[in-house]
């Protein structure tokens, strides 16, 4: 027996000692990676990771390769529970020899966090358990709970990125408000983002109920009207097809970064909708690509062809379904009054929408200008920066403002991808004669444009709420139909529509209307069906006649070629009718 204890003893030292050669390679190789080897240290995780409870568990069945780190004695041993330490022989031979013997040894003591466990007393046992290749080992487990779980195959680097969402939840309490919550992501540094966006929410939230919103209201406000529906929305879109082992909280804290570059370089803040729509898909792209042929191509703007019907719907609207259709509201300004005034109708609009406006004064390129006419420029803009927030601000409007360069037509062309609807002054409509249609600084804003614009006359002070709808049946004025339809769902406002044609389709076009607006639920209405080869005449008496404040109409629907010889109704109207004028796209 003793002949059998010695050889025990000797090749327990040698199991030792091979252990801890192993420990020295296993370290060596981690410096050369840069990789870590060590034990987690207990108490370090127990902080990170935000104690909530404790609860003795009795002794238990552990699976070795869940023990990850130790309670004081974490650089003692290798992650692999290999022994690093030389002074620890004695005691890893003693351990060793007892598992060998008949007497075996006691239970080792744990903590558990999450599906990984700490050694309280036993890292002896532990070590010499895992060289002799066993599976598991019995312990006393002692359960911490913690805001976020801990996974035996962590590292430190994912216990970093854990710690920082548990100090998140610590903050917004979400995981008790909300315990079906998981926002852990596979990135560090971007739970700042979450929670500027509560505060943000907290503060409009305050805006908008005229009181002082608790923290914990916001955050759970937050999570369910602004955090669920952006990540469906990227589910819808498959944005995380396109990024394959992101979780939805990593999307969304990409997004909001996303959102926040877009900002920065329009002067504005972007909405979510859009920003899924350009990080998706190419059709914001293909926006761009628009504007830049009608900035730069070899034959005249004014020719170019513009967007085809309703892509301002697919774009901005579908398939989300929108708490108004005009939710952002991109507003030329200048310093004349006539813009002011252009402002106030776009104000009119936001307020009752509860929209956004971004207010956009086009300037020239600083090179371009003397010194003198710098300091000019700059003094002009800060002071339309002033007036702008002043009249948004009295308003209780939310509002951005931002400069570009360049001509105006094209600066709001660059723009108006961002925005729901582009409100302008007219100052200066298109001329009765194709020479001056061809020269009108805004024939390539209404030609190109693929968003709705609202014209204000100069003589135009108007609620806009008794419309006129100028109806065909066009692809065109099929938008304008939907535009009137929603406003007279969503406000009240009573509709005319005037179907004038110069055919006998005439009455099948008015039956086509009446059926959309009564599937639709519109209540107050009036189809008045004339077969006429003059429109615009016609469309000026029904609008006198009926008092109409605004009319929605289609786009251009002539080639553009033949609309500059010729010219077109909407050019008519926009000399001669002296209400906003909604033109459809």
């Amino acid at each position: 027996m003793e002949d059998s204890n010695k050889n025990d003893y000797r090749s327990a030292l040698e199991d030792f000692e091979r252990a801890r050669r192993q420990a020295a390679l296993q370290q060596t190789l981690a410096r050369l990676r840069g990789e870590s080897v060590d034990l987690l240290k207990y108490d370090e995780v127990r902080k990170q990771l935000k104690v909530t409870g404790m609860a003795e568990r009795g002794i238990q069945e552990i699976p070795l390769d869940a023990i990850v780190g130790s309670v004081g004695r974490s650089s003692d041993y290798t992650r692999d529970f290999m022994p690093i330490l030389a002074s620890d022989e004695q005691r890893w031979v003693s351990v060793k020899t007892a598992f060998l013997s008949m007497t075996g040894v006691p239970p080792i003591e744990v903590y558990q966090i999450g599906d990984a466990y700490f050694v309280k007393d036993g890292n002896h046992r532990v070590s010499v358990a895992r060289q002799l290749g066993n599976k598991t080992i019995e312990g006393y487990v002692t359960e911490v709970r913690t805001r976020v779980p801990l996974s035996a195959d962590d590292n430190p680097e994912e216990i970093i990125l854990k710690a920082r969402y548990a100090n998140f939840l610590e903050q917004t309490n979400l995981d008790n408000l909300r315990p079906e919550v998981d926002l852990q992501m596979t990135w560090t540094g971007y739970y700042f983002l979450l929670l500027e966006e509560i505060e943000v929410h907290r503060y409009f939230m305050g805006l908008d109920q005229a009181r002082e919103i608790a923290y914990e209201e916001a955050v759970a406000s937050w999570y369910d009207n602004v955090y669920l529906p952006v990540i469906g929305l990227l589910y819808e879109r498959g944005l995380f097809q396109q990024f394959p082992g992101r979780t939805e909280a990593d999307l969304y804290a990409l997004l909001a970064d996303y959102r926040r570059e877009l900002g920065e370089q329009l002067g504005w803040e972007m909405d979510a909708e859009t920003a899924v729509t350009r990080l998706t898909e190419n059709k914001g792209e293909q926006s761009e690509s628009m504007i830049t042929r009608v900035v730069d191509a070899v034959i005249p703007d004014e020719l170019e062809p513009g967007p085809k019907p309703g892509i301002w719907r697919e774009e901005r609207l579908e398939p989300i379904v929108p708490t108004s259709i005009f939710k952002d509201l991109l507003v030329a300004l200048g310093g004349e009054e006539s813009h002011w005034q252009a402002l106030e109708h776009a104000l009119t609009i936001a307020k009752r929408s509860k929209g956004r406006l971004l207010g956009l004064y086009v300037a020239q390129h600083q090179e371009e200008l003397m010194p003198e006419e710098q300091l000019a420029q700059g003094g002009l803009i800060d002071a339309i920066r002033l007036e702008f927030n002043r009249r948004c601000e009295e308003a209780e409007v939310r509002h951005e403002f931002a400069v570009d360069w360049g001509t105006p037509a094209e600066a709001i062309l660059r723009r108006s991808v961002w925005a729901d609807l582009v409100v302008f002054s007219m100052t200066h409509p298109p001329g009765n004669k194709a020479v001056a249609r061809l020269r009108s600084g805004l024939t390539p804003l209404l030609q190109s444009c693929s968003r709705p614009l609202l014209a204000i006359p100069v003589t135009a002070n108007s609620a806009m709420d008794r419309m006129l709808l100028a109806y065909d049946g066009s692809p065109k004025s099929e938008e304008g139909l939907f535009i009137a339809t929603y406003r007279a769902v969503k406000y009240g406002f009573p509709l005319v529509v005037l179907v004038a044609t110069n055919d006998r389709v005439a009455v099948d076009t008015g039956n086509s209307a009446r059926d959309y607006l009564e599937k639709h639920g519109v209540k107050d209405y009036k189809i008045i069906v004339k077969v006429s080869d003059n429109a615009g005449k016609l469309i000026l008496e029904t609008a006198k006649e009926h008092n109409s404040n605004i009319l929605i109409m289609g786009g251009f629907g002539r080639r553009p070629f033949w609309r500059i010889v010729l010219g077109s109704l909407v050019d008519q109207m926009l000399r001669e009718f002296s209400q906003p004028i909604l033109i459809s796209r």
